[in-house]
This record gives structure tokens, C-alpha cells and sequence, in this order.
């Protein structure tokens, strides 16, 4: 059996997106509760990358941080509003049932 990805929510994903995730038998954490309130962006990559999570966030401030060649398991991105939740969830589920984690290191997705 392959090895699933991972998901780490940031502050910025409402707390709905985890629940339909956990759902459908997603792994995920959310920045709340880690206990990542307010920490920055850095330390949302580190500990996503300790725990081997693929980061999804509405925040661009990642893809600029991505650029800079900062180790990372991989950020997956949309614009907030963009997009309803069922959506999201989705494509996220989408990427969980397609994609092993190797394929995200490093890389970007935009939804």
C-alpha cells in the first residue's frame, strides 16, 4: 500500500476543511491545535517538514518563502474566497487519493 500524504492545516484554513478531510480518512493537523497560533510562517514549514505534512494554506506569503529554497514537504495554495469548502475539500482528497509524498516535495499546487 502506498505511503499517503499528509496535511498540515494553517490558521489561515477554516476548521470545516479538517472536519470533511478527517471524513474521508485524511491525516491532518491544524495550526490551532499545535498549538502554531500566530507563529511564523518559517515555523509552520518546520513543523510541517518534522512531521512530513504537505502544508495547505490561503496565505501567499508561502509561495514567496517557498522561493527562496527553504526546505518543505510541499505548500498547497488557493486564494481564499475562491473557492466553496466542498471544493476544497475535494481537491485535497483528489491529491491524497493520487499523490505520494515524495511527488510534493519541494513543489507547489495551486487549487
Amino acid at each position: 500500500m502506498p505511503v499517503k500524504i499528509k496535511f498540515h492545516l494553517d490558521e489561515s484554513v477554516s476548521n470545516a476543511i479538517a472536519n470533511g478531510l478527517r471524513m474521508r480518512g485524511v491525516d491532518v493537523t491544524t495550526s490551532p491545535e499545535e498549538g502554531l497560533i500566530g507563529a511564523s510562517d518559517e515555523r509552520q514549514l518546520a513543523y510541517a517538514l518534522s512531521q512530513q505534512r504537505v502544508i495547505f494554506t490561503f496565505d501567499d506569503d508561502f509561495l514567496s518563502l517557498a522561493s527562496t529554497g527553504i526546505e518543505h514537504c510541499g505548500i498547497i495554495y488557493t486564494r481564499q474566497q475562491r473557492q466553496p469548502i466542498g471544493k476544497i475539500i475535494s481537491d485535497l482528497v483528489l491529491i491524497w487519493e493520487c499523490l505520494e509524498p515524495q511527488y510534493m516535495y519541494k513543489k507547489i499546487e495551486f487549487l
